[in-house]
């Protein structure tokens, strides 16, 4: 007979895929947020502006990014907090999946030059985006599937 679900309190949750989804996310834009103030990781390092289209630093020489830029991924980084339960890992992976396409749609809208920009994107980051952001949808919707139906304990 299978267990119920722990309430909150009630310990660590019965490990589901979600988890380690939203956890492999989370580690990848800590380890993004990180490379992003690395030099050599990051070249141009030296003109890293804090926001704006005006910074000519580029992650792997091909993505544009800021101190702002690299931030944001830092604080993706949350998905390995957000893995602790079913619930956060589900909100984390659909909700940061979201933000990415409207990341990815700003970028496809708003001028480079524009007043309104405050990002440093280019076509690579855009098409980065719109993965990321499919690529969250698309693991918290499998997320759910998987953990449903399925036992709440692993042997």
């Amino acid at each position: 007979m299978p267990h119920e679900l722990p309430g909150p309190g009630a310990g660590p949750e019965p490990r589901q895929p979600i988890h380690a989804f939203a956890a492999s996310a989370g580690l990848l834009f800590l380890l993004v947020g990180i490379a992003g103030f690395i030099p050599g990781v990051t070249s141009n390092d030296d003109e890293l502006a804090f926001a704006g289209p005006d910074s000519a630093a580029k992650l792997c020489g091909l993505f544009e990014v800021s101190v702002l830029h690299n931030i944001v991924h830092l604080l993706f980084a949350l998905g390995l907090i957000a893995a602790a339960r079913v619930a956060w890992s589900r909100i984390y992976l659909l909700g940061g999946g979201a933000a990415y396409l409207l990341v990815a749609l700003f970028g496809a809208v708003v001028e480079r030059e524009s007043d309104a920009n405050f990002l440093p994107i280019n076509t690579a980051d855009n098409l980065l985006h719109l993965a990321l952001g499919v690529s969250m949808i698309a693991l918290g919707i499998l997320g759910i599937r998987l953990s449903r139906g399925r036992p709440t304990r692993f042997p």
